[in-house]
């Protein structure tokens, strides 16, 4: 009996083993999702600390389920499972020792332990975070327990541990924190670390934003290095978050201030104020002045009443002066100022003797195109027009004759003190040309004078015999022989050229003068030359429908018509071609010749007119004028006088021989005018050869 109750307690106690284990045995019968939770507890496992933590927080629970458990098997039994309302308790147990995190956002974690590399940061999950350590040098007593701000980038890594930054984690933080003071215009107080291109860089919420220049203050700044490595209040003016770029302003803070003044300013502003201003910036057209909140213009002109090209001239930046109110304008909030207007005014000074007919002495301070400005004494100036420089009416510009800086004497010819306004000149100084008592004499009708050529119109040219006499060429006065359409053809500016007075008036400051009447008129050689019916050798120059211009001898020119320019061969001359014209027409009083080649071959064609009555002889000069005509001309034909007269004595010694009985008239008519032909060639060739024995 003993034996069969000692097998029975053991069966006994081995059940009750059975019954205990087997709660342990079916509580990894959990659904897989909890197997995933305790997957990184086990990976925690490694780290003591935590297990400590962890351990009196979980250890209560289960011993309260085992207790039911024991409850219920004493009650009903051993072997059962636990229950669907056990499971859920236990779930609901564990899950309230883990917080819920996303990946992607900053969450706020207690320090539990430091080592020489990482710092481990407990956020409530299933297992702890490294952070480097050195995501921590700006906080030198970190030390466990202290809470700091991480940013959540794995929840578990290849590894499975938790993977956080702090370093991110303050970006995203100051990203945050710029917008929030952007969209509430909020004041932060950064850092400037260094200059850059047209600004500062300056640090916030650790994010580098840039300051331009224009925005550091509300004048000017010249040296921005000043700035750096100081504290400065930045408002958010600007976010770009494409390129990361933030731009701040510390203008906007000083504006509201100044906008308050300047509303106290603009409220007792009155015109003729006197204020004290500091002078922020300088241009070429004045001087801004800041009055203690508003700015204010200082002209050029209202800086001083002596003439200044820039305001540098007599002003400094940063420097305080005292202008007074010209004038403002409320709506625009413009004010005009002046400092001149301070002192009394130079012309209230000058000189009461000095009146029109006075001579006076200064400096030239201006030069324009209409004359130069004579300082006289500072803020008093006058006047010298163009026309009152120099008696030559051809002064067009005063730059070639006043240069500014010239000290100079000039007499005064007008005078206003009420419009303080006076007019000098500088040519009253000298005798007036027109006025000398030798004028009369000096420009007599028929002197001969040397002139240079000022001015060409199309009606003539202008020359300067002296400073202050000037005269007229008329266009049809240049030559006897050339055609001249516009003076150009014949001289140019700055030539000089020799003319004979034609008239004088003195009156009106006038002289008529003539080139051409420095020689004989030589159509009255002419005349004699070109008689009707005589041929001569001419170059055709230039055709048109109704004919073409010749080039006579001498260099003058002939008109011929389109039907008398037929050639024995039929053709008509062409430009260019040397030929014989016989003289149709000749009128000295018109300078006209008319020819025809066609007359030099064809019998009917038409002849010249019945000639006029005979001339008396030319004058002695004449064989004098031609020659000059002869080397003058571009091409020389007939040669001068003696040739010509050569050729006439030969010409009456052929007429006083008999004629050949067997020639008949025509043909003796025919011979003569061949020989004529042949004795003018020859004529030709031979002053050919004079004009290449004079051009050698």
């Amino acid at each position: 009996m003993a034996e069969e109750k000692k097998e029975e307690l053991q069966n006994q106690e081995a059940q009750a083993k059975e019954s205990q284990e087997a709660p342990k045995e079916s509580a990894p019968a959990e659904p897989a999702a909890e197997e995933k939770k305790e997957e990184p507890v086990k990976a925690a496992k490694e780290q003591p600390f935590k297990e400590e933590a962890k351990t009196p927080e979980v250890a209560a629970p289960i011993a309260e389920s085992e207790a039911d458990i024991w409850d219920t098997a004493s009650d009903d039994g051993f072997g059962e499972e636990y229950s669907e309302a056990d499971r859920k308790k236990m779930e609901a147990l564990y899950e309230s020792t883990l917080n819920q995190i996303s990946e992607k956002e900053v969450m706020t974690g207690t320090v539990v332990g430091i080592t020489n590399r990482d710092v481990i940061v407990n956020i409530g999950f299933k297992s702890d975070g490294l952070v480097s350590l050195s995501e921590f040098r700006d906080l030198e007593d970190l030390k466990p327990g202290d809470e700091v701000e991480v940013y959540v980038e794995e929840q578990e890594n290849a590894n499975g541990q938790l993977v956080l930054s702090r370093r991110k984690a303050k970006i995203v933080k100051a990203w945050e924190n710029i917008q929030k003071a952007l969209d509430e215009d909020l004041v932060i107080d950064g850092m400037v670390k260094r200059r850059t291109k047209g600004g500062l860089i300056v640090d916030i919420y650790g994010v580098e934003a840039f300051l331009p220049g224009s925005q550091i203050d509300v004048k000017p700044i010249r040296d921005f290095d000043v700035f750096v490595g100081k504290k400065m209040e930045v408002k958010v003016v600007k976010i770009n978050y494409a390129n990361d770029n933030v731009v701040v302003s510390h203008k906007v803070l000083i504006e509201k201030d100044i906008e308050k003044q300047k509303a106290v300013i603009l409220e007792n502003l009155e015109k003729g104020q006197v204020l004290e201003g500091v002078i922020k910036n300088m241009t070429n057209f004045g001087v801004f002045i800041d009055l203690g909140g508003v700015d204010g213009l200082l002209h050029i002109t209202d800086i001083s009443w002596g003439r200044i090209n820039h305001p540098e001239e007599v002003l400094n930046l940063d420097e305080k002066v005292n202008v007074v109110v010209l004038d403002f304008d409320d709506d625009k909030k413009r004010i005009s100022l002046g400092m001149k207007q301070l002192t009394a005014h130079p012309w209230d000074s000058l000189d009461a003797g000095i009146d029109v007919g006075s001579k006076v002495k200064g400096k030239i301070v201006n030069v324009a195109d209409y004359g130069a400005f004579l300082e006289i004494i500072p803020g008093v100036e006058g006047l010298i027009h163009v026309s009152e420089m120099s008696w030559s009416q051809h002064l067009r510009n005063p730059q070639d004759f006043i240069n500014v800086g010239d000290e100079l004497e000039a007499v005064v010819l007008t005078i206003d003190r009420d419009e303080r306004k006076m007019s000098l000149g500088i040519k009253q100084l000298t005798e007036d040309p027109w006025t000398k008592q030798d004028v009369l004499t000096k420009y007599a009708v028929g002197t001969k004078h040397t002139g240079i050529v000022r001015n060409l119109t199309n009606f003539g040219l202008f020359i300067e015999l002296e400073e202050g006499i000037d005269g007229l060429v008329h266009v049809s006065d240049l030559s006897w022989t050339k055609k001249i359409k516009h003076p150009s053809e014949f001289v140019k500016v700055n030539d000089e050229l020799e003319v004979v007075v034609m008239e004088l008036d003195v009156d009106n400051r006038r002289l008529a003068l003539s080139h051409k009447h420095l020689e004989e008129n030589p159509w009255d050689t002419f005349e004699t030359v070109f008689t009707r019916g005589s041929v001569h050798k001419c170059t055709v120059i230039s055709k048109n429908d109704r004919g073409a211009i010749l080039e006579l001898p001498y260099g003058i020119e002939g008109h011929v018509s389109s039907k008398n320019l037929q050639k024995e061969d039929g053709s008509n001359a062409s430009e260019g071609e040397t030929l014989d014209f016989k003289v149709l027409e000749f009128s000295k009083d018109d300078k006209r010749i008319v020819l025809s080649h066609t007359s030099t071959w064809k019998e009917g064609a038409e002849q010249p007119a019945p000639a006029a009555p005979k001339k008396k002889a030319a004058p002695k000069g004449k064989g004098n004028t031609l020659n000059k005509i002869n080397n003058e001309s571009e091409k020389s034909t007939l040669g001068d006088l003696d040739a010509l007269s050569a050729l006439k004595e030969k010409m009456e010694e052929a007429a006083a021989k008999p004629a050949k009985k067997a020639a008949p008239k025509k043909e003796a008519a025919k011979t003569e005018e061949k020989s004529e032909a042949k004795a003018d060639e020859s004529a030709s060739e031979s002053a050919d050869s004079k004009e290449e024995s004079k051009d050698s």
